[in-house]
C-alpha cells in the first residue's frame, strides 16, 4: 500500500495510531491510545468511495468533503439559513432567476493561488461533463441549458448560465426559479475544484486520478488533506491559508472508517474516538438508563428504503413490487427492532420540511399483498425464484434485512437471501444494476421534497432502479417552473402518489440522527439535515 503524505515529520503518528488501532480493533481490546493535541477523533462509518466532490454521493464522503472544501455559502448549524462562504455577498433579483456572487479578496485555494469566480465556471462545467457522468449533475440541472450540456444537446458550455464577470464576481442564471437555491451551495456537487491541480493528474472529465491524494489534492476549506490510509485512517489538518482560519478551533479531524458498529461503540466507551457515525441498535437503550449524556436521538431528514431492479424479473411486473411492499410490518420493525426513535415509512419522503406530507401512503395490507403476488403468477409464493437483498457491511443493515427476510418468508410464502459487500463494491452493484432488491438511504441534501423525489426521474444518476416514468418527469418538471408553492407541493405530492404505486423503491423507516458525543467535543447544533459545521467544533477541557 502507498502512502502519501504532506510532509516526511508528519507521517509517523498518523501511521502508528492507525495501524494500532486496526490491531486493537481485530483483537478486541483497546486502550486509551495517546492522540495528537487538539485533533477530534471520529467514526465516519464507511472507507469513503472518493475524495473528489464531483463523483461522490454518500454522507460518509460529504463529512469529509465539507471540511476539505467550501461552496459559494455554507449555513447556519441550527437554522440551515444560508451564510457568507467563499462569497461574501450576493444578490438576487425580484423574479429569483438571477444571483450575482461578490467572491472575498482573501479566499485562497490550500497553495496560495487566490479562489476566483473562475475556479467556480469550471468546477460547474466538469460535473456537467457529460464523460464524466456525474450522479450528482442533476442537481445543477436549475442552471439555464444546464441539462441540455449534461445530456449532450448542446456542447457550448457559454450558454450555461454561469459566468465569471471578473476574477471576484459570479453570475448566474437559472432555468427555474429554486427556492433553495442559497441552501444547496455548501452541497459537494457545488464545490469548486482547482484547475492546475485536476489537469496536472488528467482530463478535466476523467475519474480516478491523483489529484484527490494527500501531497496533490488543493482544497479551499477549513482543513487539507494530510494523510490517507485506505480503510484504516483519513486525516486532515487545520488549513493556515483559509480566509477564516482564526475561528477553525481544532488542529484537525482523524475520520476512522469503521463500519462494525459494536467495534465503533467499543472505541467510542474507551475514549479512542468523540464521535460516533451510529449506534449499535442493541445499545441504545442501555446508553438511555446509563449515560443519557452521550446519547443523541434527533430528527433526521432522512428516509431508509429498499431500491428494486426493475429491470431484472420477477422484479419487472408492478405487482410484484406492490406485493413485496404491502407484505412489511414497518411499526413491528422500528418497535421492537430498531428502538431509536425511528418512525414506520408508509411513504418515501419523510416529514420535517414545511406543509408538505404524502396523502397516499402505503399500507401493511398481508391479504392484499398476497393477492397481488397470485396475479403475477406466484399464489402463495409458489414458483417465486430466491432473491438476494444487497447491502453494505453493517451491523444495523444486517438485523434490519433479516427482520424482512422473515416477514416476506411468513406473508408471502417466498425466500430471500442476505448479501453483504463492503461500500465501494456495494455502490459499484447499484450503479451498473447488478442487483435484485438493495438496501439504500437518502438524507436531504436541502430540506425540501423535491430533494428525494428528483432522484427518481428517468436517467438521473442517483436513480439506480431501471425505473423511468414519463408521468413522473412531467410533474416534477411542472413542479419546477411552478412559482406557486401550493401548486408546487400538490404537484410533488402527485409525483410522490405515482413513486408509491409503482414501487421501483420500497420505504421502510424514517431515519434518527443518533449517535454518540464526548462530553468535551463542544459545537454540534442540532438539525434536520444531520449538517455537522466542522469549523464551529472544538474540544473543552476535561474536568478532572
Amino acid at each position: 500500500m502507498i502512502v502519501f503524505m504532506n510532509q516526511i515529520k508528519s507521517w509517523q503518528y498518523p501511521l502508528r495510531i492507525a495501524s494500532i488501532l486496526v490491531v486493537s480493533l481485530l483483537c478486541g481490546c483497546f486502550s486509551n491510545l495517546a492522540r495528537e493535541a487538539n485533533v477530534l477523533q471520529i467514526g465516519n462509518g464507511a472507507e469513503v468511495q472518493e475524495l473528489d466532490p464531483h463523483i461522490v454521493s454518500g454522507v460518509t464522503e460529504h463529512r469529509v468533503l465539507s471540511a476539505l472544501f467550501e461552496g459559494l455559502t455554507d449555513c447556519d448549524s441550527t437554522t440551515l439559513e444560508p451564510l457568507p462562504a467563499a462569497a461574501k455577498a450576493w444578490e438576487v433579483s425580484p423574479d429569483g432567476l438571477f444571483y450575482r456572487f461578490i467572491l472575498r479578496e482573501s479566499a485562497q485555494w490550500s497553495n496560495g493561488d487566490p479562489v476566483t469566480a473562475r475556479d467556480f465556471v469550471y468546477a460547474w462545467k466538469r460535473i456537467l461533463s457529460p464523460a464524466l457522468a456525474s450522479e450528482y449533475a442533476y442537481m445543477l440541472y436549475c442552471l439555464e441549458n444546464g441539462r441540455d450540456f449534461n445530456e449532450g444537446r448542446i456542447s457550448d458550455f457559454s450558454a450555461v448560465g454561469v459566468k465569471a464577470e471578473d476574477d471576484l464576481t459570479l453570475a448566474v442564471t437559472l432555468e427555474r426559479p429554486t427556492p433553495y437555491f442559497l441552501a444547496m451551495q455548501n452541497h459537494f456537487a457545488w464545490y469548486p475544484v482547482h484547475r492546475a491541480t485536476i489537469e496536472k493528474h488528467g482530463r478535466m472529465d476523467e475519474r480516478g486520478t491523483q489529484w484527490t491524494r494527500p501531497g496533490e489534492m488543493v482544497s479551499n476549506g477549513p482543513f487539507l488533506l494530510h494523510s490517507w490510509l485506505p480503510n484504516e485512517l483519513l486525516s486532515v489538518r487545520k488549513n493556515p491559508r483559509y480566509w477564516d482560519a482564526a475561528s477553525v478551533q481544532l488542529s484537525g479531524i482523524d475520520y476512522h472508517p469503521i463500519d462494525n458498529l459494536q467495534t465503533e461503540d467499543r472505541a467510542f466507551r474507551s475514549g479512542l474516538i468523540q464521535l460516533t457515525s451510529t449506534i449499535p441498535l442493541q445499545r441504545v437503550e442501555g446508553y438511555r438508563k446509563k449515560n443519557p449524556a452521550v446519547l443523541n436521538l434527533l430528527p433526521y431528514y432522512g428516509s431508509y428504503f429498499y431500491r428494486i431492479n426493475v429491470t431484472r424479473p420477477p422484479f419487472d411486473q408492478q405487482a410484484v413490487r406492490k406485493a413485496f411492499a404491502l407484505s412489511l410490518d414497518r411499526e413491528e420493525l422500528v418497535t421492537n427492532v430498531l428502538k431509536g426513535g425511528e418512525t414506520a415509512a408508509f411513504s418515501y419522503v419523510p416529514p420535517g420540511a414545511g406543509d408538505y406530507s404524502c396523502s397516499y401512503p402505503l399500507s401493511f395490507d398481508v391479504e392484499e399483498a398476497r393477492r397481488l403476488l397470485a396475479s403475477a403468477g406466484y399464489p402463495q409464493g409458489k414458483g417465486f425464484p430466491t432473491v438476494d437483498i444487497l447491502y453494505n457491511t453493517s451491523e444495523s443493515h444486517r438485523i434490519v434485512a433479516e427482520t424482512i427476510q422473515r416477514m416476506w418468508r411468513e406473508n408471502l410464502g417466498v425466500e430471500v437471501r442476505l448479501l453483504n459487500q463492503d461500500w465501494k463494491v456495494y455502490l459499484s452493484a447499484l450503479n451498473t444494476l447488478d442487483y435484485d432488491l438493495a438496501r439504500s438511504a437518502w438524507i436531504g441534501d436541502v430540506a425540501d421534497p423535491v430533494n428525494f423525489l428528483e432522484c427518481f426521474q428517468s436517467d438521473v444518476g442517483n436513480n439506480r432502479t431501471g425505473w423511468s416514468s414519463e408521468d413522473y418527469d412531467r410533474l416534477l418538471e411542472e413542479a419546477y417552473t411552478s412559482s406557486d408553492e401550493v401548486k408546487r407541493l400538490a404537484l410533488l405530492e402527485e409525483a410522490e402518489k405515482l413513486l408509491l404505486e409503482e414501487c421501483p423503491v420500497i420505504p421502510i423507516y424514517f431515519y434518527t440522527w443518533k449517535f454518540l458525543k464526548a462530553p468535551e467535543l463542544q459545537g454540534i447544533a442540532p438539525n434536520i439535515l444531520g449538517y455537522i459545521r466542522w469549523k464551529d467544533l472544538f474540544l473543552a477541557e476535561e474536568k478532572g
